[in-house]
Formats: structure tokens, sequence, C-alpha cells
């Protein structure tokens, strides 16, 4: 029994050293980490030394980089800006293209139509619905009437050049001059016989399909760009009346400063009242279209003298069915353009008065596009005062062959 129960005493103080051993071991091996665990703090690890010295080294390395990759954008960000200015000069010239493309069909659909509904009377100038268009820089039509002979023939002796002059000025500046006229009510009769003998003369008539008369000039304008556009493929295409003093050279200088425009409206731009009354000069007898009495018309060119570029005259050409024509010409043109994208310039070089107003500016080296008489709505007495006009306010003979256009 007691062997029994001293084996028994043995085990159990047996456990009990084994677990006070167990104790004081796992004591000593934490307090060994801890030592450890405080010397590696203290000592820098070797990897992490090395890494931070690559560090360093890396960002010296990337200092001038840096300045580099800052020199790199902005020079890429110049790159950026030419790329996107040769961009937009692409899709503009590619804008032009199309849109030169889109008004040549137009002008030769136009062309077709004129050359098969042609009067058999009119005069065909580079006739034939396949024959290619002259080019121009512009073309100005000279708006004339049967009774106006001397006013044409007072421009002859002025400010228009005659017979083989008038050619070359045509092939070596691209400048197209006609006198711009219809036929009678009843063609073949001794008015368009007087116009026929005095064509074969001067050789300077564009012939229109149209009954001339007063109250037919909305009309007349509307044939006269359609005819023009089937005829010369020219960047501008001018009106002008036949009372109207005009240099050649200036008016093209001033054009060419806005060449590389698609859609210009060009001229003394106004916004006179709208005349109600029955019987006066320049009466509106649709004047209730323009609001309440007493209102103003919306901006548009004086009628003496205004150019439009090569859209609008083919648009003009491509529409002329459809477009409304009020009883002034002026109006009509400018009511055309009214809701469309149109630059409108007034240019008062296009208006100047006769002398002394055109002499001084003239003296002061700004020569007049064009220059006549607002009370007559045109040169006082054109026929007698041309020549004076010509004479103080004219450019020179030689100005329109020494112009850069």
């Amino acid at each position: 029994m007691g062997g029994v129960i001293g084996s028994k005493h043995q085990k159990g103080g047996g456990g009990g050293v084994s677990v006070r051993w167990v104790s004081l071991f796992c004591i000593s091996s934490f307090c060994l980490g801890v030592f450890i665990v405080n010397r590696l703090w203290d000592v820098p690890d070797p990897m992490e030394l090395d890494e931070d010295a690559s560090a360093r080294h890396h960002h010296r390395e990337l200092l001038p980089a840096a300045n580099c990759e800052k020199k790199d954008t902005s020079i890429h960000a110049g790159d950026i800006l030419d790329q996107v200015s040769q961009t937009h000069d692409v899709i503009m010239t590619l804008d032009r293209t199309i849109s030169s493309l889109e008004m040549q069909l137009a002008a030769a659909r136009a062309a077709k139509s004129h050359n098969q509904e042609e009067s058999p009377m009119v005069s065909k100038p580079n006739a034939g619905p396949f024959k290619e268009r002259q080019k121009a820089f512009f073309v100005m039509g000279i708006i004339t009437a049967f009774s106006s002979r001397k006013r044409r023939d007072s421009i002859r002796e002025t400010w228009m050049p005659r017979g083989e002059e008038l050619r070359k000025l045509e092939k070596e500046k691209g400048i197209v001059m006609r006198f711009v006229i219809g036929h009678s009510a009843t063609p073949g009769g001794v008015l368009d016989r007087a116009i026929d003998a005095e064509e074969k003369q001067h050789n300077d008539f564009l012939r229109l399909d149209h009954v001339e008369g007063y109250h037919e000039l909305s009309t007349k304008t509307q044939v006269y760009f359609s005819t023009a556009v089937s005829l010369w493929d020219a960047d501008f295409y001018i009106k002008v009346d036949d009372d109207v003093h005009v240099n050649p050279g200036m008016l093209g200088s001033t054009l060419a400063r806005h060449r590389s425009k698609s859609r210009i409206y060009m001229g003394c731009m106004k916004s006179g009242p709208v005349l109600t009354q029955k019987g006066v000069k320049y009466h509106e007898p649709e004047y209730w279209k323009f609001g309440e009495e007493g209102n103003k018309y919306f901006r548009h060119a004086t009628g003496q003298l205004y150019a439009i570029s090569k859209d609008l005259a083919t648009y003009i050409s491509v529409n002329q069915h459809i477009l409304h024509r009020y009883a002034n010409e002026d109006v009509s043109l400018g009511s055309w353009f009214i809701g469309l994208d149109v630059e409108h310039v007034d240019d008062r070089t296009l208006c100047c008065g006769t002398p002394p107003d055109c002499e001084w500016k003239a003296q002061a080296g700004n020569p007049c596009a064009a220059s006549f008489d607002w009370s007559c709505s045109g040169i006082c007495k054109s026929v007698e005062r041309m020549d004076e006009v010509h004479q103080h306010c004219g450019e020179g003979d030689g100005a329109v062959w020494h112009s850069n256009f």
C-alpha cells in the first residue's frame, strides 16, 4: 500500500518539476526574444540601407530627368498645338474644297439650265452647256437701260477700259466688266437692234433673257447674277449702276482682303424707312411685311454698288425661282441673305461723295473705290460730270495694272 502510494507521490512530484522547468524556459525565451528584437531595432537592416542608398541615388539621377521632362512637356505641348493648328487648317481646306465642289456642281446645273432655256436672240459668250467656265477674280455688271447710251459712253471714256484693253484686263487680272441689259417687250425691235449695233462696236455687253422695265429691277438683278455664275467662275460678282464712278484697282484691293471668306455681302449698309405712301419713289407695296407703319428695313447694301461672293451668287442662281422679289432691288437682295450665315461688310470706300469728298481722300492717299451723290442716288448729271469726277477722284489709268490681287 505504502509503496503504491509512494510511487504515486513521486510521479506527481516529477510532474511539478517539469512544469516549473517549462515555465522557466518560456520566461527565458521571452526575455531573449525581447533582447534580440531590441538589438534588431537598434541596428539598421543592410537591405534597408541598400534600398535607401539606391533611392537617394535614383532621386539624384531623376533631378535632371525631371527638368528634361518639363522641357519635353513644353515641347510636346507645342507639338500638340502645332498639330491642332495643322488639323484645323486641313479641316478648313477640306471644308472650302467641299463647298467649292458643291458650288461648282450647282453652277454647272445652273449653266446647263441657262443654256437650255436661253432665248435665241441672247448672245452666248462661252456658250455650250459643257464648256468650262472662264476663271475670274471678279465680274462687274454695270446695270444699264436702252435709253442710257450716253451714260455708257461716259464710262467707256473714263474708268472702263475698251477693246483690247478690256480683254487684256480679263486675261491678266481676272477682271470682267460688262454692261448688263435684257431685251425689249418685242424682241428684235428697234431697241434691240440698237444694242446689237453697239455690241458689235464695243463687244462689252452681257445680254440677259429678261424683259427690260424699271419695275423689274429686282428680277433683272436676280437674272444677272444667275447668268454671270453660269458664264464665269469668279470669286466675286458685283452690281453697279451706270451713273457711278468706279476705281477698279481700288475695288479689287478692297475685295482681295476678303478673298478667303466664302459668304461675303459687301457694300454701304443702310436701313432706310419702309415707304407706305403710293406714288412716291421707292414705295414698298408689301410694307405690311415689315411691321408697323414707320418701321425701317433690315440692314442691306445700298443699290448703287455692292459685291457678293461666289457662294452667294450661286445660291441666287440655284434658288432664283423661290426667292421673293420686293419693289426695290437692293431690299430684295438683302432679304435673300437675311436668314443665311452671311458676313455683312459695311465698307464706306464704296460710297464716297463726288468732289471735293473723293478728291480729299485721294489726295490723302486713300482713293475711293466708288463715288456718287446720295442726293441723286448716283452722280448728278453723270453724262456731263463723269469726266470731272474721274479727273479729280480717279486712281490713274495704270493703277489697276499695278495692283496685286
